[in-house]
């Protein structure tokens, strides 16, 4: 033991870390969220998304097709317009082709944006949106049928027209299967399992 020179003895010092131990944590009731494991797109799902873009694609082209030669479709209309409802104005017989193709024109559109739409929300995996693309399909025929009088000009721009149109209706179909397959289910099945995981966690937090 060392010494003073006096005499006296020197007591060691203790170091400043051992004369407090560190506080220990507090307990935590809350449980951690669960890691949530999102399952890979199956097959049936990206190929229904592709088949349903492709249709787009398709009914796109013919509007397009359409816009861009709307002055012989409207010339066409005209000629359409006189023979269903003879004894009309020229004014008259104008203002209706003019209604008769936009008219056509924009029902297709508004089509392909809703069906864009619900694709939209099923990628999201809300699951009833594919029972809404069924009345949107069947909507889609009709438009089409009726529009056929007013948008389809003769020769072979109405030949390729047709085309299209049936590439769109095909492609469609094959998208609407694609979906309701068992594959497709399951994906939308575990998206709901792993929803309710989720949401008793966070209201426990």
């Amino acid at each position: 033991m060392a010494q003073h020179p006096d005499g006296e003895s020197q007591q060691p010092l203790a170091p400043a870390a051992a004369a407090s131990p560190p506080p220990r944590p507090g307990l935590s009731y809350a449980a951690p969220a669960p890691i949530v494991v999102i399952p890979p797109t199956p097959r049936s799902v990206r190929l229904g998304r592709a088949f349903w873009l492709f249709s787009f694609v398709a009914g796109l082209a013919v509007l397009i097709g359409s816009f861009l030669t709307r002055d012989s479709h409207l010339e066409r209309l005209r000629t359409v317009v006189d023979q269903m409802s003879p004894g009309g104005g020229p004014d008259a017989v104008t203002t209706s082709a003019t209604i008769v193709f936009w008219g056509s024109l924009g029902a297709l559109l508004l089509v392909i944006l809703l069906e864009a739409a619900a694709l939209a929300i099923f990628s999201a995996r809300r699951g009833w949106s594919r029972w809404l693309m069924i009345p949107l399909l069947a909507g889609q025929v009709v438009f089409m049928v009726v529009a056929a009088a007013f948008l389809v000009p003769d020769g072979d721009a109405g030949s390729y027209v047709v085309m299209l149109w049936g590439a769109q209706l095909l492609l469609a179909f094959l998208g609407l299967v694609a979906v309701f397959v068992p594959s497709a289910g399951g994906w939308l099945k575990a998206a709901r399992i792993q929803s309710a995981q989720v949401m008793p966690a966070r209201t426990r937090q």
